[in-house]
């Protein structure tokens, strides 16, 4: 039995809300936002793009000149707050890395 089957349903995901919400949040975190890119010392680490019903994000592996980048659909509530707060982390993790 699900939450749909007793009617509730979660609200319908607002992509342009969250992507604009998600780009405060990583302001933030102290990135210097440039073209739909998100930048640490200049490297970029997070890339978003609005898609359609979803927030299409990338991140980094690790900060460099030629990045590696990981892919993140983001298409719920739960999945802008799970990539914020792994951008966190990562964040944290690369900043003991100096």
């Amino acid at each position: 039995m699900s939450l749909e089957d007793i009617g509730f349903a979660p609200p319908p995901f607002d992509a342009a809300a969250a992507l604009l919400q998600l780009r405060r949040q990583l302001r933030d975190l102290k990135l210097d936002e440039r073209g739909g890119q998100f930048l640490l010392k200049g490297r970029p680490v997070a890339e978003l793009k609005a898609g359609a019903g979803a927030i299409e994000a990338r991140l980094v592996k690790r900060p460099a000149i030629a990045p590696e980048w990981a892919a993140h659909p983001l298409k719920s509530a739960a999945d802008v707050r799970r990539f914020t707060d792994t951008v966190r982390l990562q964040l944290g993790r690369w900043s003991n890395d100096d």
